[in-house]
């Protein structure tokens, strides 16, 4: 029997193109222009709920050469003076970071000099799509495969599995690859099937 496919391929490499933009048009644009070297902004700090994508554009920012440091909220003291003496080098040395957290600098209890460095260049809040703009964001994305998918399929994945969109992503492109390899038409039923077999 020929292996089943779904959620078995590497989830796809973050990138501009895969990251669904939805309210964070400012955002993308200035991080293009820093990477760019058209914008002369050093340092950038995210904020946001879990499954905004600011781990996706941190991984798009360290791809470019950018000091990344995730999770600043989670830092304990000594985490804190370590992070303040690293923006110092990079300040020094002129080099690229980008820090993410859940909240904005003045809002996580930080070290005065920390919270002070973290505003030094631009602080975005990064917005996560909405349920239903994840659910057309993934619609659109089986249109351009030319897969013929119902939004059931679409608000059962909202609903049972991982949420980010990259996985989301690779799940649909699983789906098509399997429905083609058995000439099977994509239904609720087949990913019920698939995702049993693979025990996700």
């Amino acid at each position: 029997m020929k292996q089943m496919l779904l959620a078995l391929s590497p989830t796809p490499k973050q990138s501009f193109e895969n990251f669904v933009v939805g309210h964070n048009i400012e955002v993308i644009h200035t991080l293009k222009q820093i990477i760019s070297h058209k914008l002369p902004i050093q340092f950038i700090y995210l904020w946001g709920n879990e499954g905004s994508g600011k781990s996706h554009l941190a991984q798009i920012a360290s791809d470019h050469g950018f000091v990344i440091h995730d999770d600043v909220h989670l830092l304990n003291d000594s985490g804190q003076i370590e992070l303040f003496n690293t923006y110092n080098l990079c300040k020094e040395s002129h080099q690229n970071m980008l820090v993410t957290g859940l909240y904005s600098p003045l809002q996580m209890k930080l070290r005065d000099d920390l919270a002070t460095r973290l505003a030094w260049g631009v602080t975005y809040e990064v917005i996560a799509l909405s349920d239903e703009e994840k659910k057309l964001a993934l619609l659109r994305h089986a249109d351009e495969r030319g897969m013929k998918l119902n939004g059931d399929i679409v608000d059962y994945c909202l609903k049972y599995l991982k949420r980010d969109m990259p996985n989301l992503f690779s799940i649909l492109e699983d789906l098509d690859k399997w429905s083609l390899s058995y000439k099977r038409p994509i239904t609720l039923p087949l990913l019920k099937e698939i995702i049993a077999a693979n025990k996700i």
